[in-house]
């Protein structure tokens, strides 16, 4: 019997020509750029510096896309959403030291979300890789140890020939599940060196599976099968795995209802007769989970935004699977599966037999009735209109992008995301200024689709350098900012715990004209003319700013009390 790794892989004539006759003038900048496009890269994302200009000299003799964001941690989220629209692990190219440390908070968040990013930098020359104090510019004692706590796997190239294989190594680890960033380091020596290496064009780099163990999909299919009452929690894992379809097939075969974690949106068809939809921080549906006597966790570790803020306390038996073998039983015990959330619910769809059950639509109307009585009873009227005029303004299958501001609170709950991979937010980790560089990501990912991005003016404030970039690349990204004048949560959060707020009030520009001076349109709306506004910047191509004056206010927390 042979096996394909027994195989030798012999060069052919012409790529033996090619090989003992490389083009001069190559550097190591040169390996890097072949690499990535030998892997399937087509896009960069990232900023030059000048440890790194190697990598940006060779850009110029390759057929790679280039798209330059103006601050690290921007292009960062810019790559993130890339490789979240295309699932592909999306390059982004960074120089030492404090341009590769201003990138950490987006990896942390590519990270939470499982979204595959390749983070290449540079580093010292190779004779300050052993942590001495060299006094190079940019040095860092041990640059690595900084990403190693982030990301999923650190390589660090001391060589030119090391470049090939750790690039490989990497691309593979982003897209092994769960998905996530990686981070390689090359010395600026092995960049600026001329190479007399061959012209790579063979590189593997295909990622592991993960199927579930056979033994434990029988364990589940069986409890699941013998359930009186089964609901499904459906999180980013799904979105991820693109396993929206075998979700609900499943679900439909189960009759079980079917919740979605505000990072799983649109992982569930919202108006399904058995979607829970997404009210996780409703006591209403916190007590439906808490009733079932299997709970079947696909893709989510039931943290704390999943958890009503870990006031869940499920009473029947979980059956988790996911793809990070840390998160699995990490907050509730249970029938742990480590596997990638397609391939898991594939294996139960052909091990569990149809289960009928003429009561789940009932009792799933019943309670999305329950928490529309809890928010209608509020006078939130304003909210759910914005909201509304989002939703009607938005293609369908356009992406929408948001930062962590009162609105994207809102749509994790109450948004209809209508698709999968259409409705991404900073939840993960929860930094600011994610919406409008990630938005450009996605932009530069599918151009087909207009992108929306909604911030707040404090978020805001992290992204306005990228209005350039979004004019320079011509990115079709509408940008809805509700000026609250601050941090408009966080003075809720500070008023409701202390009775006032400190340090959230802020000084901040006119928007409308800010954009304009980027050659970028802008208009001021209200939410009576938000939706026409929002639905006419998203319908003219190229970049555009709107700008709604507005204080919302959030629903009220019930994860404190009962259902009240």
């Amino acid at each position: 019997m042979t096996h394909d790794h027994d195989l030798v892989l012999r060069p052919t004539e012409a790529q033996t020509t090619a090989a003992l006759n490389p083009p001069p003038g190559r550097n190591g900048g040169d390996l890097v750029v072949e690499t990535l496009a030998g892997l399937g890269a087509t896009t960069v994302f990232g900023l030059p510096g000048q440890h790194a200009l190697g990598m940006f000299d060779a850009l110029r003799r390759s057929d790679l896309r280039y798209v330059g964001l103006r601050i690290e941690n921007n292009a960062g989220f810019a790559a993130d959403a890339y490789g979240r629209i295309t699932g592909e692990a999306a390059p982004l190219l960074l120089s030492t030291g404090p341009g590769a440390l201003t990138s950490l908070a987006a990896l942390q968040e590519a990270a939470a979300a499982s979204a595959p990013v390749l983070a290449i930098g540079s580093q010292v020359p190779v004779a300050g890789l052993g942590g001495g104090r060299h006094g190079y510019l940019h040095e860092l004692t041990d640059q690595a140890s900084s990403f190693r706590g982030v990301v999923k796997s650190v390589h660090t190239v001391r060589t030119q020939s090391q470049i090939p294989s750790a690039l490989a190594a990497a691309w593979q680890s982003a897209l092994t599940a769960p998905h996530g960033p990686v981070w390689v380091e090359i010395p600026q020596d092995v960049l600026l060196a001329e190479t007399a290496i061959p012209v790579v064009t063979g590189v593997d780099a295909t990622p592991e599976e993960l199927p579930p163990r056979p033994e434990l999909t029988a364990v589940a299919a069986d409890a699941l099968m013998k359930a009186s009452r089964p609901v499904i929690v459906a999180g980013g894992g799904v979105v991820r795995a693109d396993a929206s379809r075998k979700l609900r097939q499943l679900a439909e075969k189960l009759s079980a209802p079917v919740v979605t974690t505000f990072g799983g949106k649109g992982a569930f068809p919202w108006n399904h007769p058995l979607s829970l939809q997404s009210w996780l921080e409703d006591r209403h549906t916190t007590d439906f989970l808490e009733d079932a006597d299997v709970l079947l966790v696909v893709g989510s570790g039931l943290g704390e935004l999943s958890s009503n803020y870990h006031t869940f306390r499920p009473r029947g038996r979980v059956i988790q699977i996911e793809a990070d073998a840390g998160k699995l039983e990490s907050n509730h015990p249970g029938l742990g599966i480590h596997a990638d959330a397609r391939l898991a619910l594939q294996a139960l769809l052909e091990t569990v037999g149809t289960r009928e059950d003429d009561t789940a639509p009932a009792r799933v109307r019943e309670l999305l009735d329950r928490v529309g009585k809890r928010i209608a009873a509020q006078e939130l009227t304003l909210e759910q209109d914005v909201l509304a005029s989002v939703r009607k303004a938005l293609p369908p299958r356009a992406p929408s992008f948001w930062d962590m501001t009162i609105l994207s609170y809102w749509a994790w709950s109450a948004f209809d995301a209508r698709h999968p991979n259409t409705m991404h937010s900073a939840q993960g980790a929860g930094g600011l200024g994610y919406a409008f560089p990630a938005a450009l990501g996605a932009a530069a990912a599918d151009p087909t689709y207009p992108v929306l991005a909604v911030s707040g003016d404090g978020g805001a404030l992290y992204s306005v350098a990228e209005l350039a970039t979004a004019r320079q690349y011509d990115l079709d990204v509408t940008w809805l900012i509700v000026d609250d004048g601050g941090y408009g949560i966080l003075r809720e959060y500070m008023t409701d715990a202390f009775g006032e707020a400190t340090g959230t009030e802020l000084a901040r520009p006119d928007f409308v004209a800010l954009a304009e001076s980027f050659g970028v349109p802008g208009v001021r709306t209200s939410p009576g003319t938000l939706e026409a506004d929002l639905a006419k910047a998203l319908a003219t191509p190229g970049p555009s700013v709107v700008v709604l004056p507005a204080v919302l206010r959030m629903f009220a927390p019930t994860h404190l009390g009962g259902g009240s």
